[in-house]
């Protein structure tokens, strides 16, 4: 009996010891994990505060894609001060900004934080044709202020390109009394202006109702049926190129496409009592069908 006492004694010793030590391991284990947690938070802390991860001057913006627009311009358009913590930039809330200034279709954005630096890749709108406002005040849905148009439609201020980029250039082709409602026809109309062979200067829409072609054969009237039938206009018009052959330049008022089925060619009359007044008058219709069958 002397013997089994002694033994349980022992063992209850023994496992006392085994259960301190598993006590003192666990306690270290969480002074560790405490440690390590801490100073990974630490780290990061310091990460987002350390200056070398922030952005301390414009050049640090890199920009990249830009043909119209200058860097200098599109880095005007983020609107920061420096210095600017890169990794609380939010990269789609900029280039949400970006996209809504009229020049840019598309905006990238990328953080690098060794070197630190932003870099801005972009898709610009290249402007086809310069935006003049009406001359009458107060013609609603105008733009009050000369812009440009791309050739989707978009207008953009000229303001937009206060510095431009070295392939910049000022469309030749000009539209007047542009508006919204315009833009769903526009992309099919500059198409077909781009591969009119006769050339077109200028759009006047300040009439809704009749707009008017600026073309090196005179004034062109297509009425509203541009619309529908733009394409068919024009092709009239390229079969009315030589028209100077038959016709003196000088006294052509406009040509008439609003019907292209049933095109004409308006002319001058000089009154004799006021020489300075025109009274338009139809150009013959078999000189008409003779210029249209060559």
């Amino acid at each position: 009996m002397t013997n089994l006492t002694s033994v349980s004694k022992v063992k209850i010793k023994q496992r006392r010891k085994h259960l301190k030590r598993r006590r003192q391991l666990k306690l270290l284990q969480a002074c560790w994990r405490s440690l390590l947690a801490g100073s990974i938070a630490g780290s990061l802390l310091w990460a987002l505060v350390f200056p070398r991860w922030t952005l301390q001057q414009p050049s640090q913006v890199l920009v990249k894609g830009n043909q119209f627009l200058s860097a200098q311009a599109i880095r005007s358009q983020v609107q920061w001060s420096y210095p600017q913590l890169l990794l609380q930039i939010e990269p789609q809330q900029l280039s949400e900004k970006l996209e809504s200034q009229a020049p840019i279709a598309e905006a990238t954005i990328t953080r690098q934080l060794l070197p630190p630096s932003l870099t801005i890749q972009v898709k610009e709108r290249r402007p086809v044709a310069l935006a003049l406002p009406p001359e009458q005040l107060g013609d609603s849905g105008s733009p009050a202020e000369v812009g440009f148009i791309d050739k989707q439609g978009v207008w953009m201020p000229k303001s937009s390109y206060i510095a431009p980029g070295e392939n910049f250039e000022i469309p030749n082709l000009k539209v007047v009394a542009f508006k919204a409602r315009y833009r769903p026809y526009w992309s099919n109309i500059y198409q077909t202006i781009r591969h009119s062979t006769v050339e077109i200067f200028a759009l006047d829409w300040r009439n809704p109702s009749n707009l008017i072609l600026k073309t090196e054969l005179g004034n062109v009237h297509l009425g509203s049926a541009y619309t529908h039938q733009f394409q068919e206009q024009l092709a009239v018009l390229a079969r009315m190129r030589n028209l100077h052959t038959q016709v003196d330049s000088n006294r052509i008022a406009y040509i008439d496409l609003t019907t292209p089925e049933s095109p004409s060619v308006q002319m001058k009359a000089v009154s004799l009592d006021r020489p300075e007044s025109h009274t338009p008058v139809q150009l013959p219709l078999p000189s008409l069908r003779n210029l249209l069958m060559e």
